[in-house]
Protein backbone atom coordinates (compact mmCIF):
# COMPACT_ATOMS: atom_id res chain seq x y z
CA UNK A 1 0.00 0.00 0.00
CA UNK A 2 1.30 3.45 -0.91
CA UNK A 3 2.20 5.88 2.22
CA UNK A 4 -0.61 7.80 3.68
CA UNK A 5 -0.19 11.91 3.29
CA UNK A 6 -2.19 14.33 5.77
CA UNK A 7 -5.02 16.45 4.48
CA UNK A 8 -5.81 19.20 6.29
CA UNK A 9 -8.64 21.72 6.35
CA UNK A 10 -10.00 24.59 8.37
CA UNK A 11 -13.89 24.67 9.17
CA UNK A 12 -16.44 26.21 11.08
CA UNK A 13 -17.18 24.15 14.41
CA UNK A 14 -20.45 23.66 14.15
CA UNK A 15 -20.26 22.87 10.36
CA UNK A 16 -17.58 19.92 11.98
CA UNK A 17 -20.25 19.01 14.59
CA UNK A 18 -22.94 18.65 12.04
CA UNK A 19 -21.15 16.88 9.31
CA UNK A 20 -19.71 14.65 12.51
CA UNK A 21 -23.47 13.89 13.32
CA UNK A 22 -23.93 12.50 9.98
CA UNK A 23 -21.31 10.56 8.99
CA UNK A 24 -21.38 8.61 12.77
CA UNK A 25 -24.73 7.71 11.52
CA UNK A 26 -23.62 6.08 8.75
CA UNK A 27 -20.99 4.24 10.38
CA UNK A 28 -18.37 6.78 9.22
CA UNK A 29 -15.65 8.77 10.50
CA UNK A 30 -14.70 12.08 9.60
CA UNK A 31 -11.28 10.56 7.76
CA UNK A 32 -13.75 8.04 6.10
CA UNK A 33 -15.96 10.65 4.63
CA UNK A 34 -12.99 12.35 3.30
CA UNK A 35 -11.52 9.44 1.70
CA UNK A 36 -14.89 9.20 0.35
CA UNK A 37 -15.26 12.23 -1.43
CA UNK A 38 -11.81 11.83 -2.56
CA UNK A 39 -12.58 8.58 -4.46
CA UNK A 40 -15.81 9.31 -5.58
CA UNK A 41 -13.60 12.71 -7.33
CA UNK A 42 -11.18 10.81 -8.87
CA UNK A 43 -13.84 7.59 -9.92
CA UNK A 44 -16.16 10.56 -11.66
CA UNK A 45 -13.49 12.55 -12.82
CA UNK A 46 -15.19 15.43 -11.20
CA UNK A 47 -16.82 16.97 -8.35
CA UNK A 48 -19.57 13.80 -7.45
CA UNK A 49 -22.29 16.31 -6.90
CA UNK A 50 -24.13 19.35 -8.00
CA UNK A 51 -23.03 21.83 -5.86
CA UNK A 52 -26.04 24.24 -4.79
CA UNK A 53 -26.46 27.83 -3.70
CA UNK A 54 -28.30 27.96 0.06
CA UNK A 55 -31.88 28.79 -0.85
CA UNK A 56 -33.48 31.71 0.91
CA UNK A 57 -35.90 31.57 3.49
CA UNK A 58 -39.49 31.34 3.93
CA UNK A 59 -39.17 35.05 5.20
CA UNK A 60 -36.82 36.16 3.00
CA UNK A 61 -38.95 34.69 -0.14
CA UNK A 62 -41.72 36.66 1.07
CA UNK A 63 -39.89 40.18 0.95
CA UNK A 64 -38.71 39.31 -2.37
CA UNK A 65 -41.88 38.21 -3.72
CA UNK A 66 -43.05 41.44 -2.44
CA UNK A 67 -40.93 43.92 -3.87
CA UNK A 68 -41.48 42.14 -6.87
CA UNK A 69 -45.01 42.59 -6.69
CA UNK A 70 -45.18 46.51 -5.34
CA UNK A 71 -44.86 49.72 -7.27
CA UNK A 72 -42.47 51.70 -5.51
CA UNK A 73 -39.67 53.78 -6.81
CA UNK A 74 -37.03 52.19 -9.18
CA UNK A 75 -33.36 53.48 -9.71
CA UNK A 76 -30.81 53.18 -12.33
CA UNK A 77 -27.84 53.37 -9.79
CA UNK A 78 -27.18 52.47 -6.05
CA UNK A 79 -25.87 55.59 -5.91
CA UNK A 80 -29.57 57.12 -6.97
CA UNK A 81 -31.34 54.76 -4.34
CA UNK A 82 -29.22 55.74 -1.35
CA UNK A 83 -29.51 59.47 -2.11
CA UNK A 84 -33.45 58.92 -1.61
CA UNK A 85 -32.75 56.74 1.49
CA UNK A 86 -30.85 59.43 3.02
CA UNK A 87 -33.39 61.96 1.75
CA UNK A 88 -36.19 60.32 3.41
CA UNK A 89 -34.47 59.26 6.85
CA UNK A 90 -33.18 62.26 7.17
CA UNK A 91 -36.42 64.48 7.04
CA UNK A 92 -37.38 62.00 9.89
Amino acid sequence: MAESVLVQSKVQPEQKEQAEKIFKRAGLSMADAIRIFLQQTINADDIPFTITAKQPNARLLKAIESSMNDNGPVYDTVEEMFAEWDKRHAAS
